[in-house]
């Protein structure tokens, strides 16, 4: 009688479980299971959030707006226990259900590295409202860190960590990004000659592996997978959690830029800088390619140094290389401050009308690029086709490379900045799994293009990456050992090359801890052998 008065609820639920027995069983043979039937097996896995099914375009977007690969199902977590027990139940279906796991931050990536085709994407933004806890060894500065979550912003971290004083040390240009996201590449910007990127400067990471496991990781202990993760394109698993090292905060910035119209000159004068005991705290640079009359659009906010002889510098059309530099500090060692600027700028070679110099606070420099991006978003330029190229080239080759790059193919127009700056290898941890030229010194050369979407002219699409993939060729055919940052490649014979000597290694940590190569489809380097109808 009791079995008959919760009769309707009962035998729907015994006819659903009854479904997922049957398709579990299913799975274990060569028969596939349809997309609804996975989707109904994903709502028994234990969570304190929840999936969604619908509405997943988002999902199924980047940065780079090139890309469209749809999920089957969201993960929006509560917990990093919804994290594991979701990858733990992908791990045990098996080969046979084709399903494959992405974790996605702020969807920044170029060629859909966060997408997961008919799989499962975690919105890892899910967790970003968990507690940051700064922490300071035997309280002392030293030995500072901030404890956080995977999905967190840098822009967040930034904020939190002042309020004591604190800050990490290496950035990236934009904070609007997640600390997962870039450590699982590398995270560089002006700062990465002095403190390295920001896989250099982490202390501990917490990690869900491919089978499901939940793994606590540093230097001494896990640290094959520690090594192995960082700058591990999220193939052996998902930074969950990071111990960031911190130092002190400064107050301001003296914020300065300077122009050279030989690239020979620009590049001495940067690897100069880079190499002195005393320096700038960044170090940039950045491109201007056929630019004429005043160069308004790059010095807008900057003070010149001889406002006379600014206002009549003419480009007249030539390339021109501007060197971007930044010294950090508190407003009782400001004088000392110039005094050290003015030191390192007599020691350099820059055409003496172009001197510009800001003073702004140490938030709004590192947070600079989110004032364009609103800019850019307010004219609806945002979310366009952004078929960017990141290189890392020796230092060996950057003159060869400049004086065909930027003397041949892209002596006419670009379509976005270009960045170029030098940094010490030896700042560089060659443990972690990212991929750097061998020299002391090497160039990031960074193509941020934008490409109109209607266009069929020199800012279309098809014109930027024809451009791309003619830097590439030359690259390749004139042996410079290039390197691509933030790499695509379609076949796993490219990424092998690649890696070259680290590949088996690389391959080998895969076997180990995502040997069904669940996580991380989108970059391509791993298919999971059978996919699912």
């Amino acid at each position: 009688m009791k079995y008959r008065t919760t009769s309707k609820n009962r035998i729907n639920y015994l006819n659903k479980t009854f479904m997922i027995m049957f398709l579990a069983t299913t799975m274990a043979t060569i028969i596939l299971p349809s997309s609804h039937s996975i989707s109904l097996l994903l709502e028994t896995v234990p969570l304190e959030g929840h999936f969604s099914f619908k509405e997943l375009t988002h999902a199924a977007k980047d940065f780079g707006n090139r890309f469209q690969q749809h999920p089957l199902a969201v993960l929006h977590p509560n917990s990093v226990s919804d994290i594991a027990n979701t990858v733990k139940y992908v791990w045990q279906m098996g080969l046979n259900s084709g399903l494959t796991v992405a974790a996605r931050g702020c969807g920044h990536s170029l060629h859909g590295q966060a997408q997961a085709h008919e799989g499962i994407v975690i919105n890892m933004g899910s967790l970003r409202a968990s507690p940051m806890k700064v922490v300071q060894s035997g309280g002392g500065v030293k030995e500072a860190y901030v404890d956080v979550y995977g999905g967190e912003l840098w822009i967040n971290i930034l904020h939190e960590c002042l309020k004591y004083g604190l800050t990490p040390k290496s950035w990236t240009d934009y904070l609007h990004l997640s600390v997962g996201g870039t450590l699982s590449n590398a995270g560089v910007s002006g700062q990465a000659f002095l403190h390295g990127p920001q896989i250099s400067n982490v202390l501990q990471l917490e990690v869900v592996t491919g089978k499901g496991e939940i793994v606590n990781c540093s230097k001494k202990q896990n640290s094959e997978l520690f090594y192995s993760v960082l700058g591990g394109l999220g193939q052996f698993g998902i930074i969950t959690r990071a111990q960031i090292s911190l130092q002190p905060a400064p107050k301001m910035v003296k914020w300065i830029r300077v122009l050279y119209s030989d690239f020979k000159t620009f590049v001495r004068d940067q690897e100069k800088l880079i190499s002195a005991q005393k320096t700038f705290d960044y170090i940039e640079g950045f491109v201007i390619i056929n630019r004429t009359g005043l160069l308004n659009n790059w010095r807008i906010s900057f003070n010149p140094q001889d406002p006379v002889q600014a206002s009549h510098f003419s480009s007249d059309g030539k390339t021109l290389f501007c060197l971007e530099m930044a010294k950090y500090f508190n407003h009782q060692e400001a004088h000392i401050s110039e005094q050290e600027i003015k030191m390192l700028l007599s020691q350099l070679s820059y055409i003496s009308s172009t001197l510009f110099i800001a003073e702004v606070s140490y938030v709004d420099f590192l947070d600079r690029v989110h004032v364009s991006e609103l800019k850019l978003r307010s004219k609806g330029l945002w979310e366009v086709p952004h078929p960017w190229l990141n290189l890392f080239i020796p230092k060996s080759s950057i003159h060869k490379f400049a004086e065909q790059v930027f003397g041949n193919i892209l002596k006419d127009t670009s379509n976005g900045p270009i960045l170029i700056y030098p940094v010490n290898r030896s700042k560089w941890d060659n443990r972690t799994s990212v991929v750097i030229p061998e020299e002391d010194i090497f160039y990031l050369v960074a193509f941020l293009s934008s490409a109109v979407p209607s266009s069929t002219g020199n800012d279309g699409l098809e014109h930027i990456l024809s451009q791309n993939k003619r830097i590439l060729d030359y690259c390749e055919s004139n042996q410079l050992g290039v390197k691509q940052y933030l790499a695509h490649y379609t076949t796993q014979q490219e990424w092998k090359t690649h890696f070259g000597p680290t590949w088996e290694f690389f391959k080998q940590m895969k076997s180990t801890y995502d040997p069904l190569e669940i996580l991380a489809p989108g970059h391509r380097i791993f298919h999971k052998s059978i996919p699912f109808s």
